[in-house]
């Protein structure tokens, strides 16, 4: 340690009051961050003789200096300690991917509410039910209420502004309260039989429905009554479908833990009322097969402080820290039980997600041993390191230009590390200043705003700098790189086959090596070819984005007496571009502030 800090000095003076620390190195990197109940032994506890494993001793080693935060109570610390934990990232944590906020399904407060995906908070009007495990599974359950109780799910400004019904309405998924084909009473009563199902309440809305059938039948409604008949066959076949059985009004959630080849998996089952949404696999990093305890309980703290915690949690194993499962509740206002010896039902939900969670594990190591077969591969074919380490660290980035005829030019950069694409480290980048349509210009304006800086920060460059393109390409990426005093042999372009078929690629070097062509069966290839087709895509969306907002926005900008206000009431009324465009003169003129004339020019303006 550096002689500035003394250690003995500093554990001497630690308080014996809850907290949070930090083990940094000497650069200053934070290593660990801790919580603690008594900052003061939790601390001296790291330097003793004999420590709790490995992994702990190696990180001790490398301590330089420790840093502390007194919290008011130990709740307030693990608070801090996860806030922490995601900023940071340290190295020796057990990190779960900062994901998203979790979906859910609003029914909205509207006067006729529709049913939409939503993320984010919940302390808006209407209803909000979930929250589901993943973007799948609200969008299964907005199917079944479109089928069953045939909810709207349009924009309230198409709602606002239909004169007959839509499509959905034709096939038997919408009800069309918009243009009056069911009265709002009779929609709002649909409305609450699906809030009911929602709730776990499936069975009482299928008997109502059954009585409402009996009913229509004995009053010679026989459309209506075979209308019901649909409604409860369809409710009928959903329940049968549920691959958890119901029992009570419960939310549950299930936590299995699965290891295998040095990694480890956590799949979370979610059931609402009863009601199971599906499961959802974590893997965490720098986690110990070896150490499931200590696994379980980071992603229970830091799962549950950012998400809704369920009255139940039922899970194999004990919590290392029962007080944990108390901070936690405390944190979220709520008595929550921990069942690790579950019975009947419950039992089978966990067996069901330790299957599970086993499955998710032995597809993730599958695809983690073919890729890194590919990377090995790859560095194999472009003569690198290709020890474990070397792999592990190798690092690909990959440039595309996208266009279309010139407009809108964007050039993309997406990057390769850790044998997977890593979404967040990805780039656009806007291209301006040239003529439309030369992609040279294109790609020298890219690699010259990336790697202008890299030969002060040799770090910044990646071992392998992918240009998707052939000979003309590459030597203007060579010609930035010796610009910039950087090792060329790190070019590698991509070059397209006869007629653009995949498996004809051939490697282009700009150090003067001939040219590679792979062949179809190649892992290398598969890997060049995953990497160049996700620097397209990436490319391509973003280019046509940029497109269509341009488009949209200077076509209204263009037309003289559409200033910004204006033009705002529009779009909010019409519910976007296109439904300005496909609007009649009569309805452009009944937006206010829009004359008879003006409309007029709209809808020339709109139609050249």
């Amino acid at each position: 340690m550096p002689e500035t800090f003394n250690l003995k000095s500093f554990l001497a003076d630690l308080p014996h009051l809850p907290g949070v620390y930090r083990h940094l190195d000497e650069n200053g990197e934070v290593l660990y961050v801790g919580k603690a109940r008594d900052l003061k032994k939790r601390v001296s506890s790291y330097f003793q003789k004999n420590l709790s494993s490995p992994r702990i001793a190696l990180m001790v080693a490398k301590v330089a200096r420790i840093e502390v935060t007194v919290t008011p109570s130990e709740a307030e610390a693990l608070l801090l300690e996860n806030n922490l934990i995601k900023r940071l990232k340290p190295r020796y944590n057990i990190l779960f991917r900062d994901d998203k906020s979790y979906p859910y399904l609003h029914i909205t407060g509207h006067e006729a509410p529709r049913i939409v995906y939503y993320r984010g908070s919940t302390a808006g009007a209407g209803r909000y039910f979930g929250p589901y495990p993943n973007a799948w599974a609200v969008r299964e359950t907005i199917q079944i209420l479109q089928k069953v109780f045939r909810l709207r799910t349009c924009e309230d400004s198409v709602y606002a502004n239909r004169t007959r019904p839509c499509l959905l309405h034709q096939i038997g998924r919408c009800s069309a309260p918009c243009t009056g084909v069911i009265s709002l009473s009779a929609y709002q009563s649909d409305v609450d039989r699906a809030v009911r199902f929602l709730d776990g309440k499936a069975r009482q809305v299928l008997d109502d429905i059954e009585e409402r059938m009996h009913q229509a039948a004995e009053q010679l409604e026989f459309e209506h009554a075979a209308l019901l008949r649909d409604q409860m066959a369809a409710l009928s076949t959903v329940l049968q479908q549920q691959s958890m059985e119901q029992i009570g009004e419960d939310d549950v959630d299930v936590i299995a833990l699965a290891a295998s080849g040095g990694k480890v998996c956590v799949n979370l089952a979610m059931v609402r009322s009863g009601r199971h949404l599906g499961d959802r696999a974590f893997f965490p990093s720098h986690a110990d097969s070896g150490a499931l305890e200590d696994v379980l309980a980071a992603f229970v703290a830091q799962h549950y402080l950012d998400s809704a915690m369920p009255a139940v949690i039922v899970c194999a194993q004990r919590l290392p820290d029962p007080a944990l499962l108390d901070l936690l509740a405390e944190s979220v206002g709520r008595r929550v039980r921990w069942l690790h010896k579950p019975q009947g039902v419950r039992r089978q939900w966990l067996e069901q997600a330790q299957k599970n969670a086993e499955l998710a594990l032995a597809r993730v190591l599958s695809e983690t041993g073919a890729r890194m077969a590919r990377t090995a591969a790859l560095a194999q074919e472009l003569g690198l390191e290709d020890d474990e380490a070397a792999l592990e660290a190798l690092h690909i980035e990959c440039f595309d230009i996208s266009h279309t005829a010139g407009e809108a030019t964007q050039a993309s950069c997406v990057v390769y590390k850790h044998h997977a694409m890593q979404t967040s480290l990805y780039r656009r980048y806007n291209i301006v200043g040239i003529t439309g349509g030369d992609d040279y210009a294109a790609m020298r304006q890219v690699l010259q705003r990336r790697f202008a800086r890299a030969a002060d920060d040799p770090e910044q460059l990646p071992d392998i700098v992918l240009i998707d393109g052939g000979k003309g390409q590459v030597e203007t990426a060579r010609q930035v790189f010796t610009e910039y005093g950087l090792d060329i042999s790190r070019l590698v372009g991509v070059a397209k086959g006869e007629g653009r078929k995949v498996g004809l690629e051939t490697l282009v070097f700009a150090d003067g090596r001939h040219p590679v062509a792979l062949g179809q069966e190649s892992a290398a290839l598969l890997l060049v070819a995953q990497i160049r087709d996700e620097a397209h895509r990436f490319a391509i969306t973003g280019m046509r984005a940029k497109r269509g907002k341009a488009r949209t926005v200077s076509r209204l900008e263009e037309i003289e007496g559409v200033g910004a206000r204006r033009r705002q009431k529009l779009l909010a009324r019409f519910g976007g571009f296109s439904g300005v465009a496909s609007a009649s003169e009569e309805e452009l003129a009944s937006v206010e502030g829009i004359s008879r004339e003006l409309a007029e020019r709209i809808y020339n303006a709109l139609r050249c």
